[in-house]
């Protein structure tokens, strides 16, 4: 195997098992200073409780993303020493202002919210909550500013020594593709948080456990994921979906798995890419659809992968489909799932419905695959550029790093990293299992919660 291809690799699962954990907390914040404004609002004390539960929760995953996430940094100049030569006044911009403003926001207050709740008082309390969300939202932000310039390079010239140099740090803030990727982005992490709320809820209640407080963040962990679900799809899914076809049309078409141009284009819902023949082998299809929802015309045309050239096409045309085809599809589950539950929330029967319990619980992983899915999407969709349609991804990587150091130091990552998903089940599954009513005053009953 060559060197570009294992550092392609070892980037790829570095960067895939880091985003587990960012994509929790981030979501997650918001819904901490949610519940904490619930709590100093009078609406029960179970909610302060829920707070310090998840709070723990919050905190053993931020250090997880903060020990994955340092190494990805050194790969820029070990695996990817010309792609940070050509691009660091830009990018590298973007993660200093991650690291500066954002990430030591997030660990100052991560520890007043863990650690200072009776100094703060309550209304403090709520402060430290909601700069610690703040900030995490800073930081994704930044970070989504360089992967947006990757994808649609903007406010930026080229050197003479082919060097880009950056030219207003305002266009990289205010590119139209940062801003739809970060509300998207942000979306799928309320998503994800959401439902390991309701789905930890879930395993409470149907184990008769923490009844009074499992009940109330169940509560919001459906409200919550009902509405970022239906506005992760529309209009946030809708606006980046339109942003791929304006300015990567190749992508798009590759994405939805259509080889030939085509008036009044169909949706196609699944089926299997045949590269061979350019075709897509048992395909369910919604005629017109993709016209439709790309256009708001049922006659507009199309234009297929077939219309340009082989060398602009994604490097991994059936993997790109089945990634996009994977989020769509579990976000519309995740839609008609949280639709049904908060039907029966408002119907005061979603405690005592155990099938629709078992699904929320059962539904947990499932995020973080939708979420890896649209990663993947975004990523592979752009190749073979690494900046799109000015630095090639096989001109980025290192060239004096060899395929065999970069396969020794993949495989001590993955070693390393199995070691710490150990140890992260351990510390998660204690919490749960102590539970959110290991912070009730002592004498308190734990007394069944009502829908």
């Amino acid at each position: 195997m060559e060197a570009l291809t294992l550092h392609r690799l070892q980037f790829a699962f570095t960067i895939t098992y880091h985003y587990l954990f960012p994509q929790l907390t981030m979501g997650l914040a918001l819904l901490i200073v949610v519940m904490k404004s619930l709590a100093l609002l009078g609406k029960g004390e179970d909610y302060a409780h829920a707070v310090r539960f998840w709070s723990k929760i919050l905190g053993v995953s931020f250090v997880m993303g903060v020990v994955t996430g340092i190494p990805m940094e050194f790969q820029f100049g070990s695996n990817w020493s010309r792609f940070s030569s050509a691009t660091g006044t830009i990018v590298g911009q973007a993660l200093a202002l991650e690291g500066v403003f954002a990430f030591f926001l997030e660990s100052s207050f991560l520890y007043l919210l863990l650690f200072g709740e009776r100094r703060l008082g309550a209304r403090g309390h709520w402060v430290a909550a909601l700069l610690l969300w703040l900030g995490t939202w800073l930081s994704g932000f930044f970070v989504i500013c360089g992967n947006a310039f990757m994808q649609h390079p903007v406010g930026y010239r080229a050197l003479a020594d082919g060097r880009l140099e950056l030219e207003s740090l305002s266009a990289l803030l205010l590119n139209r593709w940062a801003w739809v990727q970060f509300t998207h982005t942000m979306l799928g992490s309320l998503v994800t948080a959401s439902l390991v709320m309701s789905g930890t809820a879930a395993f409470y209640i149907l184990r008769g456990e923490h009844l009074p407080v499992a009940s109330k963040f169940l509560k919001v962990g459906v409200v919550a994921g009902t509405l970022a679900a239906l506005l992760a799809a529309f209009p946030s899914g809708d606006a980046q979906a339109k942003l791929v076809l304006s300015d990567q049309p190749v992508t798009f078409a590759a994405m939805e798995g259509h080889f030939h141009t085509e008036r009044g284009a169909a949706l196609a819902l699944i089926g299997q890419p045949e590269m061979a023949t350019l075709t897509l082998d048992n395909p369910i299809r919604l005629p017109k659809m993709l016209s439709f929802l790309t256009h708001q015309r049922w006659d507009a045309e199309i234009r297929g992968l077939v219309e340009y050239p082989r060398a602009s096409w994604p490097d991994n045309v059936p993997l790109l489909y089945y990634a996009y085809h994977v989020m769509a599809g579990l976000g519309t589950l995740f839609i008609a799932a949280y639709l049904l539950a908060s039907f029966l929330l408002w119907r005061g029967r979603l405690l005592r419905t155990r099938g629709m319990l078992w699904a929320l619980m059962m539904l947990v992983p499932f995020p973080f695959v939708a979420n890896t899915a649209g990663w993947l999407t975004a990523e592979l969709g752009r190749q073979p550029w690494i900046v799109y349609q000015v630095m090639l991804t096989r001109d980025a990587s290192s060239p004096h790093i060899s395929a065999g150091t970069a396969l020794f130091s993949l495989l001590g990552f993955m070693g390393l990293y199995a070691l710490l998903s150990l140890l992260f089940f351990f510390l998660i599954t204690r919490i749960v299992s102590e539970g959110p009513s290991a912070g009730l005053p002592s004498g308190q009953p734990a007394t069944e919660a009502t829908a």
